[in-house]
């Protein structure tokens, strides 16, 4: 099978997608730890198949709901890699952080803020959920909500 016909742990055409490969090593061949990370749908897929994986993100897009951020609607998540984003934000004491791990797989999306220039970032995982906001091409990003998901 050649490498534009690979697919993921998880059925999806991710690596003959990414330009990265050479890099993360491929899902396939680091057994779903592309980067050395975790991958979020490959784990899911690995415990209990397609369902476990919808389960997860059907539960993490209600979760994203529930917080109840103004102008927030969650419709749908997309793996996203840590690396493309794992924003630095400036904290009031003037330090700065990131969130996420850049070797990581996370399922997320941009969601437009009704009214305003500027996007919510989302991020989850199995542990912990994100949501931020940033201007265009994710300038200024400041940190709306970040909290450990309940086990």
């Amino acid at each position: 099978m050649g490498h534009s016909q690979q697919t993921a742990i998880c059925g999806s055409h991710c690596c003959a997608e990414c330009r990265r490969k050479e890099q993360c090593g491929g899902c396939l061949e680091t057994g779903g730890s592309p980067f050395g990370g975790v991958c979020v749908a490959a784990q899911r897929f690995k415990q209990g198949g397609l369902e476990a994986f919808q389960r997860l993100k059907e539960q993490l897009i209600r979760e994203f709901n529930a917080l109840n951020v103004p102008g927030l609607q969650v419709r749908d998540l997309n793996l996203l890699n840590g690396f493309y984003i794992n924003l630095v934000y400036t904290l009031p004491n003037g330090q700065t952080v990131q969130l996420l791990e850049d070797k990581n797989i996370y399922l997320g999306n941009q969601v437009e803020i009704p009214g305003n220039d500027r996007c919510y970032g989302l991020a989850g995982d199995e542990t912990h959920l994100l949501v931020c906001e940033y201007g265009c091409g994710g300038q200024d990003p400041e940190i709306v909500i970040y909290k450990r998901r309940k086990a």
